[in-house]
């Protein structure tokens, strides 16, 4: 190496010492303070809303397991979520031998427990979503104002489907009807076969299938709960013996009561309570049987067959009126010479 070269290296390495740190690039330098100036936005925050998304489909997992859990009945039991509300089938065996009383439960069970998921996921989802908002520092009083006018636009536009979800969830709570029933609506009446939130299908005799609107269910007759009456207006001869015939309908009434095929039926011994109606023509006898939901009508077809049947063996309701006697010969009609027929 020659001297000139020699003479200048140690300069050239004081002059490198001399700038130190001013040699290296800017945005090396730059990074460490940049993350640290901003390390809640980048860090903090970001790790809190992860944690409080986390913790809300955690919550919402647990819940809905355990609303699956009390909807789904255990041993052929009544669901847990259906033993705080009253349950109005007291008696009802016409529904267990049908098998419609499981599925009765099971529907009821499962549209409350789709209530209270959906519920459950609203609520969770709202929280959340506020907390984040107050994690990125966001003023919620615009979003307050907003959401307002969104719910009385909603309330204004939606109404008649939330009275009908409205109607649907008190329907179910309080038992006023379920599957198998046989209701009547004001405009329809017939058997149950679908309850939901929003409307109810029954199909009624002749097998036509109506769809009805909860909400705009203004009274519903249930045919199907506790108990349920069979009464007979028994038309007899206006000239018939009202005592005899009586006795013979409370006969049959308390023959058929006491029958092993009949007897879990029955509810109370028949009564016979009296004259309903007369006309000329016809007298109206009523007889009464308390039976149990459902068995009303099979109760009554049998009850007027063998009703007929006995009334006919004893001779009461003809339906003829008696011919009137022949009034008795007068004196002056006996002396009276016979008709000519040739009129001479």
């Amino acid at each position: 190496m020659s001297a000139p070269a020699e003479t200048a290296a140690p300069a050239l390495r004081a002059v490198a010492a001399a700038a130190g740190p001013m040699s290296r690039p800017i945005g090396v330098q730059a990074l460490p303070q940049f993350w640290q100036d901003h390390e809640k936005v980048l860090i903090e925050i970001p790790i809190r809303i992860l944690g409080i998304i986390l913790v809300a489909l955690i919550v919402r997992t647990i819940l809905r397991r355990m609303i699956d859990r009390a909807v789904r009945p255990v041993h052929g039991e009544v669901p847990r979520i259906l033993r705080p509300f009253k349950e109005r089938l007291e008696g009802n065996s016409f529904l267990e031998s049908a098998g419609l009383l499981s599925e009765r439960r099971a529907q009821r069970a499962a549209t409350l427990g789709s209530v209270l998921k959906s519920a459950v996921s609203v609520t969770v989802v709202v929280i959340a979503f506020l907390l984040i908002l107050g994690e990125l520092q966001i003023s919620l009083a615009p979003f307050v104002v907003g959401t307002s006018i969104i719910g009385v636009a909603l309330g204004f536009g939606a109404q008649n489907i939330v009275k009908d979800f409205l109607s649907g969830m008190f329907m179910l709570m309080e038992d006023q009807y379920g599957v198998g029933d046989v209701i009547d609506f004001q405009l329809a009446s017939g058997t149950v076969e679908g309850v939901g939130l929003r409307s109810t299908r029954l199909r009624d005799v002749n097998g036509t299938v109506w769809y009805v609107r909860n909400g705009e269910v203004l009274r519903v007759g249930n045919k199907s709960q506790g108990f349920a009456q069979v009464v007979l207006d028994i038309p007899l001869d206006a000239w018939a013996d009202v005592d005899r015939a009586s006795a013979a309908m409370r006969d049959v009434s308390a023959e058929m009561a006491q029958e092993d095929s009949w007897s879990s039926v029955f509810l109370s011994t028949p009564e016979v309570q009296g004259v309903e109606s007369m006309t000329r023509e016809e007298t109206v006898v009523r007889l009464v049987a308390k039976v149990r939901p459902l068995e009303q009508w099979r109760t009554a077809r049998e009850l007027r067959r063998r009703i007929r049947d006995r009334l006919e063996r004893l001779d009461i309701d003809a339906h003829v009126p008696p011919t009137p006697p022949e009034p008795p010969p007068t004196a002056q009609s006996a002396e009276a010479p016979p008709p000519n027929p040739t009129g001479s």
